[in-house]
C-alpha cells in the first residue's frame, strides 16, 4: 500500500504522497498543497521543506554522515584527490585512469585568464573584499566564452564549462590575494599539478619560487576535498535557484560565491580565528567565553559550533582536526591558537549546555588555523571555500538543468503589511 499523509483543513481532508529517498528519508509531497486548498505552507529558513531531489550528496545530521555519490567522505579524504572527487561529484562516477588524465589535462589548458582580464584586477580597490572581486571575476567569464552560454548545452560543453571554471578560479583567486597585498601576478605553470600551480601563484615571486612542501598540498587537498560539496547549503540552493531562470553556469557561481560570502556561511572560519584571537587576548581565560556564551543576556556565540543540519560531530571537522596537528608538527609551527582550539573545543564536549543544545564542532573550528599555517590570511579563507564548493556548484546546476521537473525558483510569502489604503497628497500629511 502506497503511503501518503492526510492534512484536513476546515474539517475536509486532503491526501498527499509520501516520497523516500534512497537512504529511506521521508518527505511528503505537498506540491499541488495550493491547488487543492488555497492554502500554503511558511518554513522561515526552509529547514524541513525539500526544493529538490538531488543524486549528489548524502547527509545524515543526526548520524554524523556525510557522502559524495555514496562515497563516505573519511574514505575521499584519505584516498582521493580533489581533481578526482570533482569529477566523481559532476559526472556521477569515479573516473578511469585514462578519463582523469584527460579531465587533469583540461585544467593545465585552461589556467590562464584572457589577458583583457587582467585590466579588471588593475582597476580593483586593494582594499577590496576578495569575495567582490571572486564573484565579478566569474561573472566575466561569460562574455570570454559567449559559445557556452547556450540555455540548453551538451553533456560535452558542461564538462568543459566544469574543467574551465575549476581551473581559473584557481587562477583568480590566487590573483585575488595578490592584488590585496599590492604584489606582481604571477601565471601558472604547465608543469605544476592544481594544488602546487595555485600555492606558485599565491607566493612565487618574479626572482623567487615558492618552496612547496608536501604537508601543505596534503592538507589543502584534504580542506579542499571536504569543501566540495554539502547538500543543498545557503549557496548551493542560492546556484539553483539562479539557475532555475536558466541563468548560464558562470552566472549562477558568481551568484553562490556572493552567498557563501557571509558570516555565517563561508566566513564562519574567518570569525573562528578572530574568536581564538580574543581568548588569547584575554590570557586564554576560556572559561569567560563560555559563560558568556551560555548568558541569556548575551548576544555572544562560540563561533566553529553547532551546524544547521549536524546534531552530531560533523564528521568533516574529526578529519580537519586531524590534519591540522599533522600540519603543525610537521611545519614545527608552536601555535598558541591551536592549543586553545583543543581546549576550548574539550571544555565545551564537557559542558551540559552545549550537550543538551547538540553544539558541536564543524568544519569551520579547525580549518582556519591550518589556512593561517600555510600562510593565507583570514581574508582569503572564504575565497578558499568557494575554491572547494565549485565542483559542488557545478554538480548541482548541471542536475538541476537535466531535471524535467526543474521549475523557475518562485517562493511564496505570508503579507503581513498594511491593508489597502488610498494615497495622501503630500500636503494633506500630518506633520506638514
Amino acid at each position: 500500500m502506497e503511503e501518503t499523509a492526510r492534512i484536513t483543513i476546515n474539517g475536509q481532508t486532503h491526501e498527499f504522497p509520501v516520497i523516500t529517498g534512497t537512504e529511506n528519508e521521508k518527505a511528503i509531497d505537498i506540491s499541488t498543497l495550493r491547488n487543492k486548498t488555497s492554502y500554503i505552507t511558511l518554513d522561515s529558513g526552509f529547514g524541513n521543506t525539500a526544493a529538490c531531489t538531488s543524486a549528489v550528496t548524502f547527509l545524515d545530521g543526526e548520524q554524523g554522515i556525510l557522502r559524495y555519490r555514496g562515497i563516505p567522505i573519511e574514505q575521499l579524504a584519505e584516498r582521493s584527490t580533489f581533481i578526482e572527487t570533482s569529477y566523481l561529484l559532476i559526472t556521477g562516477e569515479l573516473p578511469t585512469r585514462k578519463q582523469l588524465e584527460k579531465f587533469a589535462a583540461s585544467f593545465t589548458k585552461h589556467a590562464s585568464l584572457p589577458k583583457e582580464m587582467l585590466n579588471f584586477f588593475a582597476g580593483y580597490p586593494a582594499a577590496g573584499h576578495p569575495m567582490g572581486l571572486l564573484s565579478a571575476m566569474v561573472c566575466s567569464l561569460a562574455g570570454y566564452y559567449p559559445e557556452l552560454l547556450k540555455t540548453e548545452p551538451s553533456g560535452e560543453e558542461i564538462e568543459l564549462m566544469a574543467a574551465q571554471l575549476l581551473s581559473k578560479v584557481r587562477t583568480i583567486s590566487a590573483y585575488t590575494h595578490r592584488k590585496s597585498v599590492n604584489k606582481p601576478l604571477i601565471p601558472p605553470r604547465d608543469d605544476l599539478k592544481y594544488i602546487p600551480n595555485f600555492l606558485h601563484m599565491m607566493f612565487s615571486t618574479p626572482k623567487k619560487e615558492y618552496k612547496i612542501e608536501q604537508a601543505v598540498v596534503d592538507a589543502l587537498q584534504t580542506l579542499l576535498i571536504l569543501h566540495a560539496d554539502h547538500e543543498q547549503n545557503c549557496s548551493t540552493s542560492t546556484v539553483r535557484l539562479v539557475g532555475s531562470s536558466w541563468a548560464n553556469l558562470y552566472a549562477s557561481v558568481s551568484a553562490g560565491v556572493c552567498a557563501l560570502w557571509g558570516p555565517l556561511h563561508g566566513g564562519a572560519n574567518q570569525e573562528v580565528v578572530f574568536m581564538l584571537e580574543e581568548i588569547q587576548k584575554e590570557k586564554g581565560n576560556i572559561q569567560k567565553f563560555i559563560d558568556k556564551a551560555k548568558d541569556p543576556d548575551s548576544n555572544y556565540r562560540l563561533m566553529g559550533f553547532g551546524h544547521r543540519v549536524y546534531k552530531n560531530y560533523d564528521p568533516r571537522a574529526k578529519i580537519i582536526k586531524q590534519r591540522a596537528h599533522e600540519l603543525l608538527n610537521t611545519l614545527g609551527i608552536q601555535d598558541p591558537l591551536l592549543d586553545i582550539a583543543v581546549r576550548l573545543e574539550e571544555a565545551v564536549l564537557k559542558d551540559d549546555y552545549f550537550k543538551e543544545r547538540k553544539l558541536y564542532p564543524n568544519v569551520d573550528f579547525y580549518s582556519g588555523l591550518i589556512y593561517k599555517a600555510i600562510g593565507i590570511p583570514a581574508v582569503m579563507f572564504p575565497v578558499m571555500f568557494a575554491i572547494g564548493r565549485m565542483p559542488g556548484w557545478i554538480a548541482h546546476w548541471k542536475e538541476m538543468k537535466a531535471d524535467p521537473k526543474t521549475k523557475i525558483g518562485r517562493p511564496r510569502q505570508i503579507y503581513v503589511g498594511q491593508k489597502q489604503r488610498d494615497y495622501v497628497p503630500i500636503q494633506q500629511r500630518k506633520g506638514q
